[in-house]
């Protein structure tokens, strides 16, 4: 069982820079994709980014190619999310998830079984 926990949300102004980092426990972690999920008030929790278990295939929500980054040292049992040239619409609480199976792959919530508490981001404009 892989259980995440976020870190490195705040306030930044339109156009900065954050990055979050989901620090995760449990010895199989290098066997689950994990993915980063966001949700601002009164909306639905959206896909953001997902890498798969190696590293090798990042993914993203159309929102956001091209600004963030996602990636993963298996060392470490984290996953990081680079996110540059912020909009006032990333404001939410981004969320990290671990696969729901080993090996999978996927954008939907129902592939990530093991969430985290949230980390709370703020862009002003």
């Amino acid at each position: 069982q892989v259980q995440p926990v976020e870190s490195g949300g705040g306030l930044v102004q339109a156009g900065g820079s954050l990055r979050l980092s989901c620090a995760a426990s449990g010895r199989t972690f290098s066997r689950y994709a994990m993915a980063w999920f966001r949700q601002a008030p009164g909306k639905e929790r959206e896909f953001v980014a997902g890498i798969n278990w190696t590293g090798r295939t990042p993914y993203y929500g159309d929102s956001v190619k091209g600004r963030f980054t996602i990636s993963r040292d298996n060392a470490k049992n984290t996953v990081y999310l680079q996110m540059n040239s912020l909009k006032p619409e990333d404001t939410g609480v981004y969320y990290c998830a671990a696969g729901r199976a080993p090996y999978g792959l996927g954008s939907g919530r129902d592939d990530f079984g093991s969430w985290g508490q949230g980390t709370q981001v703020t862009v002003s404009s």
